[in-house]
């Protein structure tokens, strides 16, 4: 026997909408690394985008998804997203999520963001992730068919390859994964059919991020290490509005913010985005971090500006609950006056490559919501497109598993040594670990940012060898933490996003080279794969 049947890496909204969908033919053990609550879905502000309005159309939303992610969306991807994206909506108002309503109750409020031609995301709020993440929860809870496994943190995926002790390769199968019990220190062993990785973004990769602690790239690098393929890693968005305080910790200032009228000024109270593209403070996240980037370094200012307070405060109060609530906590009265605001590394649009249905290219693994490249983002995720394409992928990779359960339920299991610990011992000094994390994270920053170059690429792969000798002595040497685990996970993400960036001699979407400016559509309208085995 299985442990599980479904063991499901991560409590997002891909995790959790991927759960419920199988409970009802399956035994589902779902983990998560730290609460069930702590994840990037929780932090979501914006919503979710959808054609659900008849001022709206399918081609619109295609139309604008393709021009965001610029000339490296898969359309067909785009197209089934975009199709069956109402449809996941309104099944999520069935689960019991309550988005804002329309004038007089009648429809949905939506808003609009940067990147979109027309008002298509339903939020509530400005706390949409933390709606859909109550509603789900409290769905999970009910169902007997699902184990939710608090502070269990995956350290490895267990492969058919191992267990029959031949060598590693792409065509391998998962069995499952290694779990540490962060509460008992203990490593276990579990296995099942199918895996399913939900673990969301790498934010933590960089110094500055809008992303939760959590978001340490552990799916991506668990999944490269077993030989899986990963793509277009080097496309990070970082969000152009993260609410610049020190006592502030990585809070986002919405895109809705600016879809609702808002507008970016220097210090002097210049608007500045219309010299940097037609569309002023409704550009596409990759152009507005760029435009802020070189203000700044052109001002030698710490920070630019966001001004809404020329709406009605009653209007803001009411639309921006939480961003407004928490910027008068740190002294700022956006009714009144503008936010600072910063970039900060916010999406990985890149992840493990899977196909139509949510399989990665090893047999029974699965990868969903920010872990996964779908080919919908392409180069740069178009405005809460993210929560959509989670719900939509979690959807079918549940259709193709109750199509093909039948098959699955025959699949033998194989030995499985269980971890061995060896002669490791308990680190004495964390200093070890907090160092190395540190160094990585402000040469991705420094190196590896908003605006690139070759140089500084060849310059930061140099600096990383040495820490990653050190890392990997790290791991063999002493007794597992989290946090050894997820530097170890940083360190491995760090090396693909800079191998990927070293790549793509052009400048696409997200990823800027100074040295290459322009597309070259030529050599690289294609996505960056990389794998660890020859397939």
């Amino acid at each position: 026997m299985f442990d599980s049947d479904v063991l499901v890496i991560g409590s997002g909204v891909a995790g959790l909408s991927f759960a419920l969908k199988v409970s009802s033919f399956a035994r589902v053990t779902l983990v998560t690394k730290k609460a069930r609550v702590d994840t990037a879905t929780n932090l979501a502000q914006g919503g979710i985008a959808a054609v659900l309005s008849s001022e709206d159309s399918l081609d619109a939303h295609v139309s604008d998804t393709l021009r965001s992610g610029d000339g490296l969306c898969n359309e067909e991807i785009v197209r089934l997203v975009v199709r069956e994206g109402p449809e996941r909506v309104r099944e999520l108002m069935e689960f019991g999520v309550r988005f804002q309503k329309g004038k007089g109750g009648v429809g949905l409020d939506l808003g609009m963001e940067g990147g979109h031609s027309c008002r298509r995301v339903a939020h509530s709020e400005d706390l949409t992730g933390r709606e859909i993440e109550r509603a789900l929860l409290d769905q999970v809870e009910r169902h007997e068919a699902i184990e939710v496994l608090e502070n269990h943190l995956v350290i490895d995926l267990l492969l058919e390859s191992k267990a029959d002790g031949r060598e590693r390769s792409g065509k391998d199968r998962c069995l499952g994964a290694y779990v540490l019990n962060t509460s008992s220190g203990e490593v276990e062993t579990r296995t099942a059919r199918m895996t399913v990785l939900c673990t969301g973004g790498c934010g933590k990769v960089y110094l500055y991020t809008t992303n939760p602690d959590i978001a340490t790239g552990d799916g991506v690098a668990m999944a490269y290490r077993a030989g899986a393929k990963v793509a277009n890693l080097e496309f990070v968005q970082f969000h152009p509005t993260c609410f610049y305080n020190p006592l502030a910790k990585n809070f986002l200032i919405s895109e809705a913010v600016r879809g609702e009228g808002g507008v970016l000024i220097d210090g002097s109270g210049h608007a500045f985005m219309r010299q940097y593209d037609e569309r002023g403070d409704l550009a596409t996240r990759d152009t507005v971090a760029r435009g802020i980037d070189a203000q700044m370094k052109e001002s030698g200012a710490d920070c630019v500006y966001l001004d809404i307070s020329h709406r009605p405060a009653e209007f803001i109060r009411n639309r921006f609950p939480n961003i407004y609530s928490t910027c008068k906590k740190y002294g700022v009265d956006i009714t009144r006056e503008p936010i600072p605001v910063v970039p900060a590394a916010h999406y990985m649009c890149g992840g493990v490559q899977v196909d139509a249905w949510g399989q990665s290219s090893i047999t029974n693994l699965l990868a969903l919501g920010e872990t996964a490249c779908t080919g919908l983002h392409g180069a740069n995720r178009l405005a809460s497109n993210s929560l959509l394409e989670a719900v939509v992928f979690a959807h079918r990779a549940a259709h193709w598993c109750r199509k093909n359960w039948g098959g699955m339920q025959t699949l033998a299991q194989r030995h499985v040594e269980d971890w061995r610990v060896g002669k490791a011992r308990s680190i004495e000094e964390n200093v070890l670990i907090s160092h190395n994390w540190d160094q990585i994270r402000r040469l991705m920053w420094n190196y590896v940012g908003i605006v690139r170059r070759e140089k500084r690429l060849q310059l930061v792969q140099r600096r990383l060898v040495p820490i990653l000798e050190e890392i990997s002595e790290h791991f063999y040497d002493y007794l597992l933490t989290p946090d050894l685990v997820e530097l170890r996970n940083i360190a491995v993400v760090a090396e693909l996003i800079i191998r990927s960036a070293a790549a793509r001699k052009e400048s696409r979407g997200l990823h800027y080279m100074v040295d290459y400016p322009g597309h070259d559509d030529a050599r690289f309208k294609r996505d960056t794969v990389l794998a660890r085995f020859e397939a």
